[in-house]
């Protein structure tokens, strides 16, 4: 995929919709620009794991953190 944004006089650019579906970004976001031999790279800086809005999704009625875990476990088991 090939793709050309502009840069403005203030140093911005358009981040073409193609580009920001892949990294996953939205308004807001921010990324991450590292060059080395092979060039320039760009990535999103996530501050929490992508993954993290789904914890617990398949158990229900289970809060999060370690405590809540060991009391539904113990109340599975009868304890």
């Amino acid at each position: 995929m090939q793709k050309q944004s502009k840069i403005t006089s203030k140093g911005q650019i358009t981040i073409p919709i193609e580009v920001r579906r892949i990294l996953g970004v939205r308004a807001g976001d921010r990324l991450l620009f590292e060059s080395d031999s092979d060039g320039v790279h760009i990535r999103p800086v996530r501050s929490q794991s992508a993954f993290e809005k789904y914890r617990g999704i398949g158990t229900p009625g289970v809060g999060s953190g370690r405590k809540a875990i060991n009391r539904w476990l113990r109340e599975m088991r009868g304890e």
